[in-house]
């Protein structure tokens, strides 16, 4: 009865060793804040697991116009049943993903004084910052995620500096970065192609505007059977570029199932977020997934992203060549920041599409 999460969550901030620093401890038993509560665990045990594959796009010959229309139309199939499909000959070089995963692993490894100076819990005063998954006050009292973050915000609006990012990995996300940011805009043609609207259309809609890089360090669990590395959810976003080391982990719901985002080397992970299952007027969808813990670790895994514009304000919808008579719009206009906040003020594992849909 006396138990208070923020009490805890005040002790783990404090430290600023994140997940990593109750490890290093020696914890044998996880911390209460973790632990899911006994009606979501007795739910997980009555689940079955999907054996269904997730689909896999591979991208070379995309410039002979028969191997296109195929990759198109297998990112429409996969857009539209999954909401999430694996990348591969995607075309940022293996070197480059291996340096990311690298200089995730550094950053979250280097000595605790030398990181403590970007602890923050707060988005609004730090573009570059680390913090635990603690995510009480955002989500009203649900468990903590077992793992740690690096943020990096404001890739695209100019406000970020080289030298804001660490230096330990400072050259390897810079360059990851400049990859993955080109392999966005191509994907944003082919998704606007899928939805049989002009090549450019997404990308002119300004969706690929606005990137965040999420670093995440998922530490091996003593306890993985009661808690997770990210809890089920979507993503406040158009869409997500995601880099995941062989570790496995990552699951997408498909038919009320979890399936296995099994790792390909030097493959990536393509998800559709809210804000495009929105301006596909539900023609796409956007996928729930999470993060199972592992007793083994670390985990590391990097998400780019794409949020759209926030500056100047503007307002996004259905996409009007997708309107009709026959097919209606199904959600109201949003501004990208009054999405986000809503997205953040509710539980993490409930949607916020209903909040804008008509």
């Amino acid at each position: 009865m006396d138990y208070d999460p923020l009490d805890e969550k005040k002790a783990i901030d404090d430290t600023r060793a994140g997940v990593k620093g109750l490890v290093d401890a020696g914890i044998v038993e996880i911390p209460r804040i973790f632990i899911r509560p006994p009606d979501e665990l007795a739910e997980e045990l009555n689940m079955c697991k999907s054996t269904l594959q997730v689909p896999v796009v591979d991208l070379s010959g995309i410039e002979v116009q028969e191997r296109h229309k195929k990759i198109v139309d297998e990112i429409r199939e996969a857009s539209e049943k999954w909401g999430l499909f694996q990348l591969i000959n995607h075309g940022v070089p293996s070197i480059v993903l291996e340096g990311m995963v690298n200089g995730t692993r550094k950053f979250h490894e280097q000595d605790v004084e030398v990181k403590k100076e970007y602890y923050s819990c707060d988005p609004r005063t730090r573009r570059v910052r680390y913090e635990s998954n603690l995510h009480l006050y955002q989500t009203k009292g649900k468990t903590a995620n077992w793992k740690d973050t690096l943020y990096i915000s404001g890739l695209v609006s100019g406000h970020i500096e080289p030298e804001e990012i660490p230096p330990v990995c400072r050259k390897t996300f810079l360059e990851y970065i400049n990859h993955v940011v080109k392999l966005g805009d191509i994907l944003l043609g082919l998704l606007s192609e899928a939805l049989g609207i002009k090549p450019d259309h997404l990308k002119a809609t300004e969706c690929a505007k606005g990137q965040a890089l999420v670093c995440h360090y998922y530490p091996a669990c003593p306890q993985p059977e009661l808690t997770l590395g990210t809890a089920k959810h979507t993503d406040p976003a158009f869409l997500t570029i995601l880099l995941q080391d062989q570790s496995g982990g990552l699951q997408v719901m498909r038919n009320n199932q979890w399936a296995d985002v099994e790792p390909i080397e030097h493959g990536l992970v393509v998800n559709i977020g809210d804000l495009l299952q929105i301006l596909s007027n539900d023609k796409f969808v956007s996928a729930i997934h999470r993060v199972v813990a592992k007793k083994v670790g670390p985990r590391i895994s990097v998400a780019c992203f794409f949020s759209g514009g926030s500056t100047p304000p503007k307002m996004f919808g259905p996409i009007k060549e997708l309107i009709s008579e026959e097919n209606r719009p199904l959600y109201r206009e949003f501004l990208v920041a009054d999405y986000v906040t809503k997205f953040f003020s509710k539980p993490l594992d409930k949607t916020g599409l209903d909040l804008f849909r008509l």
